[in-house]
């Protein structure tokens, strides 16, 4: 039995993570410590046998003291939405840089293990028509407020393995899709706007690319790491879906949704062309496989499953639509 503390665990993939983490290993006990900005959600985590602490991982006495009290940290807290970083980055600044280094000297005082969240982000963007893919090696070259302090973030962990002797490893994953995302982002803005009645939105032509990843897939990658891991590596974490396009993206929801038209609105400024990741150290060294990989079959299917939990789960984001959706229109997005 261990004792997991999940920062950022009432938020999208954290609390994707928390379920997964309580079907796989019941035995563990798990606390989780968010600070419920308005990405997180305490509803995220109904029916689960969690401890639950709202809190700020920049406040040193409280990360110190559930440090103290676990086993492994995994911190998946950030601010994320790159929008949002081009408005106001010092959030980021705070959460991303200053909340890690609070968490790394309580790791360092208590001799514990710590799996760090990144994006792929870090490493800038590539070529719409370039066969590379970004690997462990590739040099860091962020393009955002919010890339800079994740890159930051991971610069800072590495620091400390090196420096202090602090056990990390570290994951950098694709862009994520699926259930308890926030209706800001991409995949769910798109499938809560038919839901509601709107039209799709598509960010310029739509040419750019990511390698769109089901959360699941990406959970089970870092479930895997934890167990078998080499201490103070770096995996990335990526599905194959690095030849679809956000065109592509949106017209296959509109496909599955029923609806046959969408609307282009203002690119956003520096928009990231293309990222694709080289997920080969994983595979072969821990033995993990995306299920959802594909479009045709694997991303058709997560982006179901996905439509059907938004479907059925009106509740959770009918209260947040009109809002975001003013917010783009004034931006004319």
């Amino acid at each position: 039995m261990r004792t997991l503390l999940v920062t950022g665990g009432a938020g999208f993939i954290g609390s994707n993570f928390v379920h997964l983490a309580a079907r796989q290993n019941p035995t563990d006990r798990i606390i989780v410590l968010d600070k419920i900005t308005y990405a997180g959600n305490r509803d995220n985590l109904s029916g689960l046998d969690v401890e639950f602490v709202q809190g700020d991982i920049c406040d040193g006495p409280l990360v110190d003291e559930l440090v103290s009290r676990s086993d492994v940290v995994i911190h998946f807290a950030a601010e994320s939405h790159n929008d949002n970083s081009l408005r106001d980055p010092s959030p980021f600044v705070d959460t991303n840089l200053v909340g890690t280094f609070t968490l790394l000297e309580a790791i360092r005082r208590h001799a514990r293990h710590l799996h760090h969240i990144s994006t792929d982000e870090v490493f800038g963007d590539l070529p719409i028509d370039s066969p590379e893919r970004f690997t462990e090696e590739t040099p860091y070259r962020p393009s955002s407020p919010y890339s800079a302090t994740k890159a930051g973030s991971d610069h800072l962990v590495r620091a400390w393995v090196r420096s202090f002797g602090v056990s990390a490893t570290i994951s950098n994953c694709s862009n994520n899709y699926g259930p308890y995302q926030h209706i800001e982002k991409f995949i769910p803005r798109q499938i809560t706007n038919i839901l509601d009645g709107r039209l799709p939105k598509l960010y310029g032509t739509g040419e750019q690319v990511r390698d769109w990843i089901h959360v699941d897939d990406h959970n089970a990658a870092v479930l895997q790491i934890l167990d078998h891991g080499r201490m103070g590596e770096t995996y990335n974490i990526g599905a194959d879906n690095d030849h679809v396009n956000n065109r592509q993206v949106i017209e296959l929801i509109c496909e599955l949704m029923g609806v046959e038209d969408y609307e282009h609105v203002a690119d956003r400024p520096g928009h990231d062309q293309r990222y694709a990741m080289d997920s080969t150290k994983l595979r072969r060294e821990l033995g993990w496989a995306p299920r959802y990989t594909d479009t045709e079959t694997g991303m058709r299917a997560g982006l179901t499953q996905t439509i059907a939990w938004y479907r059925e789960h009106e509740q959770w984001w009918r209260p947040l639509k009109q809002q975001v959706e003013s917010g783009y229109q004034e931006r004319g997005q």
